[in-house]
C-alpha cells in the first residue's frame, strides 16, 4: 500500500516508523551507485530528520561522504523494518522523497532527537541536518490489515 502523507499511514506503521531506534537511508553515490546507511532520526511534522552527529567518523573535519552525495542529488529512501523470527509480524515502512541539508534544522527537530536518543541530551547533534520531505510512503506487514 502506498500514501502521500504520514498522518494516512496506518496506525501501526506510525508507531513502527516513531518507535524504531534505527532507520536505513538509501541513496546514490557521487558514481550513481545505490548505498544503505543506517542512521537515528526523528519524524517531525510528518518529515524524517536526521543529524551529522558526534559519532566518530571515517575523515574527521571533512563533509560526510553521504552529504556531499545528496547535495548532488537529493532522492533518497529511507527504511523502517521489524523482523521477528514469528513471520507473521513482519512489517516495514519505506519513506520516499527529497532531502534537503539544512545548517541550522527547523524548530523541534533537536528537541525530537533528544527525546529519542539519550545521547543527544548529552550531546546535541550540531549537524548539518538532513531533512527528508516525504513525497510517498509504501507499507507492508504480513498479518493482514484491520
Amino acid at each position: 500500500m502506498a500514501v502521500a502523507r504520514f498522518d494516512e499511514l496506518p496506525g501501526w506503521a506510525q508507531e513502527l516508523i516513531q518507535g524504531a531506534p534505527v532507520a536505513r537511508l538509501g541513496l546514490l553515490d557521487s558514481r550513481d551507485r545505490p548505498r544503505v546507511l543506517p542512521v537515528t532520526f526523528a519524524v517531525v511534522d510528518g518529515e524524517i530528520w536526521t543529524a551529522v552527529d558526534h559519532k566518530p567518523k571515517r575523515s574527521p573535519g571533512s563533509e560526510l561522504a553521504r552529504v556531499r552525495w545528496l547535495r548532488r542529488r537529493g532522492e533518497a529512501a529511507l527504511t523502517v523494518d521489524r523482523y521477528d523470527d514469528d513471520w507473521s509480524r513482519l512489517a516495514w515502512v519505506q519513506v520516499i522523497g527529497e532531502v534537503a541539508i539544512h545548517e541550522q534544522p527547523r524548530e523541534g527537530v533537536v528537541a525530537a532527537l533528544a527525546a529519542k536518543y539519550p545521547q543527544y541530551r548529552e550531546r546535541a547533534p550540531e549537524g548539518p541536518f538532513l531533512g527528508l520531505a516525504p513525497e510517498r510512503f509504501v507499507h507492508w506487514r504480513a498479518a493482514p490489515e484491520e
